[in-house]
């Protein structure tokens, strides 16, 4: 099968968050299992420079955007064996920064409809196309309206992934007709609520949904979750399926990362050790056996920092040290900052993203803190466990799917139900008492490593769902 994968970033191009690592990982999974796989991509200005000058200029198009033509560049390039193509307009992309403009909406429907347009002068065909979240919502409901009995794009089917809806791409009814250009005749395909929402065109047009978890895709058919979208979501549901992400176990690998203290393996964890007492050292943390807690997140309040704000002293005199790396809103970052000042010697905190620092602290910490409100998929808790750094999270999303409670068999984590800061400081407590008992914890660390998260098993579950709508055609 020809699929195309059309997102908003993706590495080792471009990135800002969990989207880019499915983009630049899942390709890579579904071509080694036979298939041609590519990804497009906006070619925006701040792709590396020796990013960009690998990259192969392949031609040049105009795009309809509403009543305005718009230029439309077209380069290519590979990347860990899969082929990505860029869609080049200065006036769009070449810009600091990847989204939070005034013009996003224009931007993205421009993409969108430059992605359509693009296959008609590159030599591939896709039986599917991929696309992922409201940047490139449009492109479904473009093939429904304009492309779908064209010459040339007769079967294609379409999947709609959504990594988080909370971003929807709600725009006023005005921009239908003056940048997206489809008919107002069309325009119930977009309308929502009162306005244009551009996930809610995905929604109705592509032939299935998927989000990046089983438990994500029912969740998202409460109210609590859906951020409004429940209603469609429930009369669409025959097409919304879910399969968890996975992450790149060769790049994650503490067997081989050069960027961490000592390499380790399940096998052989004696390197953990090691990992920890140089975190001790570089975050100027209390020595001691004393185990310690990562977090390494935004600091918003779906994340959960607010039951954190509640309880991190009663967990520092349970005896837990801190090392919290992330940035976010003010009100926390300011309580990190405080909590920092006032237990110097247990809680380490630095503001930003550093992501060197951030493999130190999944190979040097004990236990992995992520009590999400809400969590799509999540990444952390894998990458932690990877390295032997036993998650406690919250039972949501990904979180669910892929952390099991050390209170039954087979246990790689600690887990609590209710959005409740006292569940969690329990949860915590339990992970502290599993601690204690070192054979008991060595048993959970070598557990946690040899669970598989790599893409296989998810780029499977992908490559079966093309299949299903592509033998429609037949």
């Amino acid at each position: 099968m020809n699929i195309l994968y059309a997102a908003s970033e993706a590495l080792p191009y471009v990135a800002s968050g969990g989207l880019a690592d499915v983009a630049g990982s899942l390709p890579a999974a579904i071509n080694k299992k036979g298939h041609d796989c590519r990804v497009v991509i906006p070619l925006y200005k701040n792709i590396r420079a020796d990013l960009r000058a690998s990259l192969t200029y392949l031609t040049n198009i105009t795009v309809d955007v509403a009543w305005r033509k718009q230029y439309c560049g077209i380069f290519t390039g590979i990347s860990n064996g899969v082929t990505y193509y860029f869609i080049d307009n200065e006036y769009y992309f070449g810009r600091d920064g990847i989204y939070g403009f005034y013009d996003d909406c224009e931007r993205f429907v421009f993409f969108s409809r430059a992605v359509l347009e693009m296959l008609r002068c590159i030599d591939f065909k896709p039986d599917v196309i991929n696309c992922n979240d409201w940047q490139t919502a449009l492109i479904p409901v473009y093939y429904q309206v304009f492309y779908k009995y064209q010459q040339g794009y007769e079967n294609i089917r379409t999947v709609f992934t959504i990594h988080n809806i909370q971003y929807q791409g709600k725009y006023g009814t005005e921009v239908v007709n003056e940048l997206m250009g489809i008919p107002m005749y069309h325009s119930d395909l977009l309308m929502y609520d009162g306005c244009v929402n551009m996930m809610k065109g995905a929604i109705q047009t592509a032939d299935k949904i998927v989000t990046v978890s089983p438990s994500y895709a029912w969740e998202i058919l409460d109210p609590w979750y859906s951020h409004g979208l429940d209603r469609i979501l429930v009369n669409k549901q025959y097409k919304l399926c879910g399969f968890l992400n996975g992450i790149d176990t060769e790049q994650y690998n503490p067997e081989t990362d050069k960027l961490i203290a000592a390499n380790y393996s399940a096998k052989d964890i004696s390197g953990k050790k090691i990992c920890k007492q140089k975190l001790i050292e570089e975050l100027g943390l209390q020595d001691g056996d004393e185990p310690i807690i990562g977090i390494v997140t935004r600091f918003v309040s779906h994340k959960g920092i607010d039951l954190i704000k509640h309880v991190m002293e009663d967990m520092i005199n349970l005896g837990y040290k801190f090392a919290v790396l992330g940035s976010g809103e003010k009100i926390f970052e300011d309580f990190f900052r405080e909590m920092s000042l006032r237990y110097k010697d247990r809680v380490s905190v630095t503001i930003g993203f550093v992501p060197d620092l951030a493999r130190r602290i999944y190979a040097g910490a004990d236990m992995f803190l992520m009590p999400s409100q809400s969590e799509p998929c999540g990444l952390a808790q894998m990458v932690s466990m990877r390295y032997g750094t036993i998650p406690i999270v919250r039972e949501t999303g990904g979180l669910r799917d892929s952390v099991r409670d050390c209170g039954g068999e087979n246990g790689n984590g600690f887990t609590f139900k209710s959005y409740n800061a006292h569940d969690m400081l329990n949860a915590c407590k339990r992970a502290k008492e599993a601690y204690e008992n070192k054979k008991e914890w060595t048993e959970i660390i070598k557990r946690a490593m040899n669970d598989d998260f790599s893409w296989d098993v998810s780029a499977e579950l992908y490559i079966g769902l093309y299949r299903e709508i592509v033998s429609w055609n037949e």
